[in-house]
């Protein structure tokens, strides 16, 4: 038996992104609109996994934003960044994942979800996603 033969068939079980908790955030009332305060929430500890091996992906999330009328409430994104662990989600969808639903909450002026993935076969990734758009 080969080496890659012996590794074919093993895969980890990896969650459809359904498994995603949007129900969970909650937002806020600011009041401070049309103050341009610039919110930033950052973790060393987002993880997701590979939808093909179900192996992790560890990543450096920050999300910044420029509030309109809301504010995300902590302990629910904290829950829901939480429900991406056992999702298998390529590491670039995982960024444009997080901000859609957080616009969609929130809809703020603007905002960014970066992320930096721990290497992984000697490449490390760096995916960012904008509010608008980035030209």
């Amino acid at each position: 038996m080969t080496t890659d033969a012996k590794y074919e068939a093993r895969r980890f079980d990896a969650c459809d992104q359904s498994a995603i908790d949007t129900a969970v955030l909650e937002r806020l009332p600011f009041d401070y609109p049309g103050s341009a305060t610039a919110v930033a929430y950052e973790t060393d500890e987002f993880t997701s996994v590979c939808p093909w091996t179900g192996l992790p992906d560890f990543g450096r999330l920050s999300i910044t934003y420029v509030p309109q009328r809301h504010l995300v409430e902590l302990r629910s994104l904290k829950y829901y960044l939480t429900s991406f662990r056992n999702v298998g989600i390529l590491q670039e969808h995982a960024v444009n994942r997080i901000l859609n639903d957080l616009v969609a909450l929130l809809q703020p002026s603007s905002m960014k979800v970066e992320a930096h993935f721990n290497e992984r076969g000697g490449v490390r990734t760096h995916a960012t996603a904008a509010y608008p758009a980035l030209p």
